[in-house]
């Protein structure tokens, strides 16, 4: 009873009503044949979009193509674009195809065991591209291994990716959710691929990092030693800053020996040290965390550090310039060298009393002398030549 009462609201759809669905008279209907004649000694093939009937079980093929291209049978798979996430314990893959086909997830283990297996996985599929996104350093091992085996991959911001998501309606998160999502921004964004650390230049970026951490426990102890009255109390904050003292000597002894174990790294620092208002630590800061200086225009560069000043005008309302990302460790060196070029430093003085008599606030025109400093020490490194004043001087 169940199969008859099927057939009964299923129906046959008569040929009339078929010619009348499909556009078609019926004799027109008539005179297009449902297959065509094959050769002899010829294998059939299933009816291009001029035979298929609408409503017939097979259905439109989309685009005149057939159903193998449908099934991709016939699509090329040489191009995949490959999404990490990156977490603790695990690394999440995805795949996603040039045309849009995902293929399966894979999740291996944070280690250098599953660095090989994700490795092998990559190769396999001729891998195009692979995104990862900035982690705190937790993607480091991964992007290395990457690199060595001559794999491309970028690490992008958090920030990129999770907007991306939002624009293409993947509200969700999950860690498998993310690694696709990151395979879909590496398809359709493609981001620039930028040169991967070095060892060496990794080991350096960390000591400065460790440095900055430093100094900043020895300032919260000189502040909690301003307060404090118990004398116990005064003798552990003052123990306390007696062993950040010994660290950061030790630390700073460790930068000085790696730099002046590399010629590129003395040659680079003792041109950036002859501008004044330029310290040791700015300078240092620059090579570790701005390795692009010297290789980019002056646009570029100063995009880079978060010191470009961004339009926010729409229609007929112009908004007022301000800057915005970058790099925020450049950005706070940076700034720190300008303060004392604004005092020390003939052009960036000239040019900062220059901003604030034609109405600059003072902030406003300290911002636009970090961009004309960045702009001095990218050209500096560019044409390998020493700060000389005479040509910054009109």
């Amino acid at each position: 009873m169940f199969k008859k009462a099927i057939v009964s609201v299923k129906g046959v759809v008569p040929r009339s009503e078929r010619s009348e669905r499909s556009g078609t008279t019926p004799s027109a209907a008539r005179s297009v044949p449902l297959r065509a004649k094959k050769p002899a000694g010829e294998s059939g093939s299933r009816p291009t979009e001029a035979t298929c009937i609408p409503n017939s079980r097979r259905g439109r093929c989309p685009l005149g193509k057939p159903a193998s291209a449908r099934k991709g049978a016939n699509v090329s798979t040489d191009a995949w674009y490959c999404g990490i996430d990156v977490s603790k314990g695990s690394l999440d893959a995805s795949w996603v195809a040039q045309d849009g086909r995902p293929a399966q997830g894979e999740q291996h283990s944070n280690a250098p065991e599953g660095f090989a297996r994700l490795i092998e996985a990559c190769q396999r599929r001729n891998v195009t591209l692979i995104v990862l996104e900035a982690t705190g350093g937790l993607e480091r091992p991964l992007v290395r291994e990457l690199a060595n085996v001559g794999l491309p991959v970028v690490v992008v911001n958090p920030r990129q990716a999770r907007d991306f998501a939002r624009a293409i309606g993947r509200l969700a998160k999950t860690d498998q959710i993310d690694a696709t999502v990151l395979a879909l921004f590496a398809r359709a964004v493609q981001p620039q691929q930028r040169p991967i650390l070095d060892e060496k230049a990794a080991e350096l970026q960390e000591k400065l990092a460790r440095r900055r951490q430093l100094v900043q426990l020895q300032t919260a102890e000189k502040n909690r030693l301003g307060q404090a009255h118990a004398t116990k109390v005064r003798r552990s904050i003052e123990a306390v800053l007696a062993v950040l003292q010994s660290q950061l000597k030790q630390l700073d002894e460790d930068i000085d020996e790696a730099i002046q174990q590399s010629p590129m790294w003395r040659a680079k620092e003792e041109l950036l040290l002859s501008v004044p208002g330029v310290g040791p630590q700015t300078a240092r800061t620059l090579l570790a965390n701005l390795p692009e200086l010297g290789n980019c225009s002056r646009q570029q560069i100063a995009f880079l550090v978060g010191v470009a000043p961004l339009n926010r005008d729409s229609g007929k309302f112009r908004g007022s310039r301000s800057i915005w990302g970058g790099r925020a460790q450049v950005r706070q060196a940076l700034y720190m060298a300008t303060l004392t070029a604004s005092r020390y430093n003939a052009t960036i003085r000239k040019h900062y009393h220059h901003l604030q008599a034609q109405g600059k606030r003072k902030k406003v025109a300290l911002v636009a002398c970090m961009r004309k400093l960045l702009t001095i020490l990218n050209a500096m490194l560019r044409d390998n030549q020493p700060w000389n004043l005479a040509p910054q001087t009109p």
